[in-house]
């Protein structure tokens, strides 16, 4: 009987964004040799250079992550943690024109911090740090996985690898559930005429949530997402700065004195999807390639950092035996991240559209339901930690 040649690697991580360079860290420290582990991407675009219309502001980016105390925690054991970030210790929400806010302090869950806001590029740069001294073994291009017998072919741009376990982590758009909300992200950095330390907005309005989070390369600069209508959206991104600043402090009320654009905006367009995290018997799905949610409470990277700590703690033990069925340990995983998984898209599925409806009866329902958090710890607590930890069993 002809013997199976053995593959090139024993995982090979498909996409490099913050989940995949995180669970390749997480996985080479498992690993009894981390080059059996591969990192699969295409090479990151270069930054633009200064002066390229821009703007001088240009150096402050748009794209910014809020991570809770949990995925913190996760990153600085993988010591993978930036060196710049905006702590938050309290978070108000409420609802635009209607009765009912809520106060999450830091105090109410006994934690340091509830999360911090960190720009993505900081995020990537710190985690590509890690990975140079890691021994993951690095491949430059855009691979698709496929199953071949028992082991994954990723062919890419200049050739192929096999593997005995693939896991898609971005790059590939999740399969299953699709909902379009008919909104697009307005991402947007501002100055605050008086900045409150520590202090996040979430502020709910007909047309969306409204996100005003503290920046970490100033204390009173805010990073602003701004969800609304796709026309809104693309008339905000065009408008003038004092315009685009009126219209800001007109949705989110006067907590932080007026407000002065700084830098560029990007659009993004809003849906939700959900797919399989075990695409076949030899490949797993994480992150982005999972589910991709409404930007609502900040959950994204935050669910993608909880599946790839459940699936390290999952594939150790076959890590040891790489040449075993690694089905068990899969399996293991699909089913412990369901709860998780499934809950926190509920939550980010349901805000945005119960605020957005226009219906009065369910603004008011809602504004009762937040001043019913705000007025019974418990009720608040049990949503806060779900946003903070994720679903435990």
């Amino acid at each position: 009987m002809r013997r199976m040649k053995t593959p090139d690697f024993d995982v090979a991580i498909l996409g490099a964004g913050p989940v995949g360079g995180a669970l390749a860290l997480a996985l080479a420290r498992k690993a009894p040799d981390p080059a059996r582990i591969a990192l699969i991407s295409p090479p990151r675009p270069a930054a633009p250079p200064p002066g390229t219309g821009m703007g001088a502001s240009a150096g402050v980016d748009p794209r910014c992550l809020a991570l809770n105390h949990g995925s913190r925690a996760y990153l600085e054991t993988l010591q993978a943690w930036p060196e710049r970030s905006a702590e938050i210790l309290h978070v108000h929400v409420s609802q635009a024109r209607r009765l009912g806010r809520v106060v999450i302090d830091r105090d109410d869950l006994g934690v340091p911090r509830l999360g911090d806001v960190v720009r993505y590029d900081d995020v990537v740069d710190t985690l590509e740090a890690a990975l140079q001294h890691s021994g993951v073994t690095r491949i430059e291009g855009r691979a698709l996985p496929h199953l071949v017998g028992q082991h994954v072919e990723c062919r890419h741009e200049t050739g192929a690898v096999t593997t005995r376990l693939a896991v898609q982590s971005d790059g590939m758009r999740p399969r299953g559930i699709e909902r379009h909300y008919g909104q697009h992200a307005v991402l947007a950095n501002v100055r605050a005429e008086r900045p409150r330390d520590g202090w996040a907005y979430e502020r709910f309005t007909r047309s969306g949530p409204l996100a005003a989070l503290p920046h970490p390369q100033a204390p009173d600069l805010y990073s602003i997402v701004w969800c609304c209508s796709p026309q809104q959206a693309e008339a905000l991104r065009g408008m003038p700065a004092s315009e685009f600043d009126s219209r800001l402090y007109d949705h989110f009320g006067g907590r932080l004195g007026r407000f002065q654009s700084v830098g560029r905006r990007a659009v993004f367009p809003l849906a939700l999807h959900a797919g399989a995290t075990l695409i076949n018997k030899r490949c797993l799905a994480v992150g982005n390639a999972a589910q991709t949610l409404h930007p609502v409470a900040g959950q994204g990277l935050n669910l993608g950092l909880r599946d790839v700590a459940q699936l390290v703690q999952s594939l150790s033990p076959w890590l040891l035996r790489p040449d075993t069925d690694p089905q068990p340990w899969c399996a293991e995983f699909v089913q412990r991240r369901q709860g998780d998984r499934w809950l926190t898209m509920a939550i980010t599925d349901f805000l945005p559209r119960v605020f957005s409806t226009g219906n009065r009866l369910l603004e008011h329902a809602g504004g009762a339901a937040l001043l019913a958090m705000d007025l019974v710890p418990p009720l608040r607590n049990q949503l806060a930690r779900q946003l903070l930890h994720g679903l435990r069993i």
